[in-house]
């Protein structure tokens, strides 16, 4: 019942954000990325401050040995933090002064939370959504004289991104936790894959096609879940279920990358979106996303912003008034 009803919520939650933000879409969604942001840097400061054993109750903020702050979960903690910080690189990318200075605060402090979760997946999501981001700013956003500076930027950016790891090991308990990471992670490796290998078959999918239910894979089968939401959702949801869900995650992909392909002051909005989207749903396949919360905020705003590029014909707009 429990698992029903926060299907349902993650339902409406897609559906409210994607007409909250179909209209008046400028304010508000700087009204939703406000508070997402403070939200994302207030628990990566607990987070990292916690598994830096910098503050107090700080095992209440960690688990083996890694940084989950308020989540559950450091694999869901991690790319939780990716969008803000994308946001703020796009910031970065484009404005000047002390809002660039603050921007670049951000996204530091975001990757330094995401690194201190030590997921693999975090950090892949978050390098390659910040590839995907800087991309389209340079080629459709950002004026000649402003793609030096972009790309002076980039470099810089490399070297802090390769300091900061090495900073953060220099400290005995980070590096430690490196050297333990392996082993655990060769585990890890060993168990998903056992329980990928029996749920790919998909003969329970085959034997009920209205589903087993939620949690009750590793009942059948093994003791964990397959850690692959594509296969989880036909034993949950049923062939029905299975392929709605496939279906949104193909139409939302479509839909986000379809709309920064026209000129439209909304698309500054959309390039951080479906650069953290893309690889959320990549990340699915190792993972189960089903119940992640901004998963299906980031899949509601995606609908929203590409109705309003549909809904507004005006190509471009002030870079300063637009971006987020």
């Amino acid at each position: 019942m429990i698992f029903s009803v926060v299907t349902i919520f993650m339902l409406l939650t897609s559906y409210f954000i994607a007409n909250y933000l179909a209209e008046d879409t400028t304010r508000r969604s700087r009204i939703v990325m406000g508070a997402y942001t403070a939200a994302a840097v207030i628990v990566s400061v607990i987070g990292t401050l916690a598994y830096l054993r910098l503050m107090p109750a700080a095992d209440l903020f960690v688990l083996y040995g890694r940084a989950k702050g308020t989540f559950k979960d450091p694999n869901v903690f991690g790319p939780f933090l990716v969008l803000p910080a994308m946001f703020a690189l796009q910031r970065v990318l484009l404005l000047k002064g002390r809002q660039a200075l603050i921007a670049g605060l951000v996204y530091g402090i975001l990757f330094v939370g995401v690194f201190a979760s030590f997921s693999r997946a975090a950090r892949g999501h978050f390098a390659f959504s910040s590839i995907m981001v800087m991309g389209p700013v340079f080629w459709l956003e950002a004026a000649a004289r402003d793609k030096v500076r972009i790309m002076i930027m980039s470099l810089l950016g490399l070297v802090m991104l390769g300091v900061a790891p090495a900073g953060l090991l220099s400290i005995p308990a980070v590096s430690s936790l490196f050297e333990q990471a392996p082993r655990d992670r060769a585990m890890t490796r060993v168990n998903r894959a056992g329980s990928a290998a029996v749920a790919m078959p998909s003969d329970l999918a085959l034997e009920h096609p209205r589903g087993i239910g939620p949690k009750e894979f590793r009942n059948q089968r093994v003791s964990e879940d397959p850690h692959n939401v594509y296969v989880t959702v036909l034993h949950v949801y049923g062939w029905g279920g299975g392929f709605f869900y496939y279906l949104l995650v193909i139409l939302t992909l479509w839909r986000g990358f379809a709309a920064p392909a026209r000129p439209s002051p909304y698309r500054l909005i959309m390039i951080p979106l479906i650069g953290t989207f893309v690889m959320l749903a990549a990340e699915s396949a190792i993972i189960d996303t089903d119940h992640w919360r901004h998963y299906f905020l980031i899949a509601g705003m995606i609908w929203g912003v590409s109705t309003a590029i549909r809904n507004d014909c005006r190509p471009e707009q002030l870079r300063e008034q637009m971006v987020i």
